[in-house]
């Protein structure tokens, strides 16, 4: 099932973006006009105990590996590289949603993204974003929060 019929499926309201390809969220935010801090970086790691997560995180902070492992409950986390991110999300780097994976993945999103009601994230191709309610996404993905950026 792709992406957009997993969301209509879903129930839950969603909205697609088309944009010139790129990779990173700075790239996305100049491309598209939207605040760097509401588009997130999806990125996808191993624990040390050999789980897969996803770790969702503002776009203009950095990820703290140690932060988020101690919310996994993991000595430590790991961030794959983009090919082995995308043989677990099924989506490339750039284009990796915060639901619906090839693999089931822990989701992690970082607080600061909670007062928000929407958030933009991949939109399954380098191509797009996808805006998604935030409580939508806790719910869909049974998300753990916590403090996971710098």
């Amino acid at each position: 099932m792709d992406l957009e019929d997993y969301l209509k499926n879903a129930g839950v309201w969603f909205r697609f973006y088309d944009k010139p390809e790129t990779v990173h969220t700075a790239d996305a935010s100049q491309a598209t006009g939207i605040e760097l801090n509401r588009i997130t970086k999806n990125l996808v790691c191993r624990t040390s105990d050999g789980r897969f997560a996803l770790l969702v995180v503002p776009g203009d902070k950095k990820v703290n590996l140690q932060s988020a492992a101690q919310v996994l409950g993991a000595r430590n986390v790991q961030l794959l590289g983009f090919d082995e991110a995308e043989s677990v999300s099924g989506y490339p780097p750039g284009g990796t949603p915060s639901v619906h994976h090839r693999v089931p993945l822990q989701i992690v999103v970082d607080k600061q993204l909670l007062t928000g009601e929407t958030f933009f994230c991949g939109g399954g191709a380098r191509n797009r974003l996808l805006e998604l309610r935030t409580a939508e996404v806790l719910r869909l993905t049974n998300a753990l929060t916590g403090f996971i950026s710098q």
